[in-house]
């Protein structure tokens, strides 16, 4: 029953990580927190087991969105060279910094910063993209990189939360935005996954079935579904206006923020 509801969950986190190029991660973690939950694991180290089964599954996902979007021309390889680099670094140091941190505090730090973005989304969605608008520079897009990689491991996120945002207020249309975030999703969920597998194994949780912050049946169940389901997504965002694109995302990061804040406060 618990791996056929990790498919479950890897077939919603799937589609969204094709649709809105933000890894699955977005879905996976309050999905997994409920589930790790209800499976009676300590409150210390659920948040934790959320977030590197989380990037571990990722990896996956990332593979199957980027080659989607790579057929529709929509992933601009220059701009993912500047920042792929500086993510996975920043996103394996970000793995020890979230292993410092308590459950309770990485769930309220998660709830406003998705609260944030979906701001920054919605009311970006009204504005047109300034496709005359130079992106920034090598440095500054290497800085924006570390610091996404920073967040992402906190997070538990491919960084689409983060990148998505960068590159559209930077005039990048919306679909290769969240094209480029999908091929970007891929270096930061291999630093991120090492990064908590070897902070947990430092820890010495006592969780069965798992390798450090990783549940290993959780990690094969979304895997197999995400990577057949991100494709559609990736399709139904190219399906969809810039502009609807955005309020969906907005939407969806409004719901899952209230969820964790709430958790926070409780």
């Amino acid at each position: 029953m618990e791996f056929i509801i990790f498919l479950v969950i890897g077939a919603f986190a799937g589609f969204a990580a094709g649709l809105f190029g933000v890894g699955g991660g977005t879905i996976i973690v309050p999905l997994l927190y409920v589930v790790f939950t209800q499976m009676g694991y300590s409150p210390d180290v659920i948040m934790h087991l959320a977030l590197g089964t989380s990037l571990a599954t990722i990896v996956i996902t990332s593979i199957s969105s980027t080659m989607a979007h790579q057929k529709n021309g929509a992933i601009m390889w220059p701009v993912f060279k500047n920042l792929a680099p500086p993510m996975a670094i920043g996103c394996f140091a970000g793995a020890s910094i979230a292993g410092i941190l308590s459950g309770t505090h990485l769930q309220l730090i998660i709830g406003i910063f998705l609260l944030w973005v979906s701001y920054t989304m919605f009311t970006g969605a009204k504005k047109a993209v300034d496709a005359s608008k130079p992106l920034p520079s090598t440095s500054k897009q290497i800085g924006a990189g570390t610091g996404i990689g920073i967040a992402s491991a906190i997070f538990g996120i491919g960084g689409g939360s983060l990148t998505v945002p960068y590159l559209s207020q930077n005039g990048v249309v919306m679909q290769k935005a969240v094209g480029t975030s999908a091929a970007c999703g891929l270096p930061i969920a291999i630093a991120g996954a090492l990064g908590f597998i070897f902070v947990g194994m430092k820890e010495q949780i006592d969780v069965p079935n798992t390798m450090g912050f990783v549940h290993v049946y959780a990690f094969l169940g979304i895997s197999i579904m995400s990577f057949v389901t991100a494709k559609y997504g990736a399709k139904t965002a190219h399906a969809l206006s810039p502009a609807v694109l955005k309020k969906c995302f907005a939407v969806l990061l409004i719901v899952i923020g209230c969820f964790f804040l709430f958790k926070g406060f409780n």
